[in-house]
């Protein structure tokens, strides 16, 4: 059987926890924050895990794990 692609792209942008959920960076943090109140900009800080439906997207682009 040949080898399955991988999407580079989840790579770069995805982590898995050891309990094999899916984290990920906050969207809506990089520009144009300042018609965003101050909880909102709180709140996007760090890293979120992804909802079930998003990670099993996630792992079926990246077949063989994340790093």
């Amino acid at each position: 059987m040949p080898k399955l692609k991988t999407k580079s792209g989840v790579k770069k942008r995805f982590k898995l926890t050891a309990t094999g959920k899916v984290k990920m960076g906050v969207a809506g943090k990089r520009h144009r924050l300042i018609s965003h109140n101050a909880k909102y900009i709180r709140q996007q800080r760090g890293t979120k895990v992804a909802a079930p439906g998003d990670a099993r997207h996630v792992k079926g682009w990246a077949p063989y794990g994340l790093d």
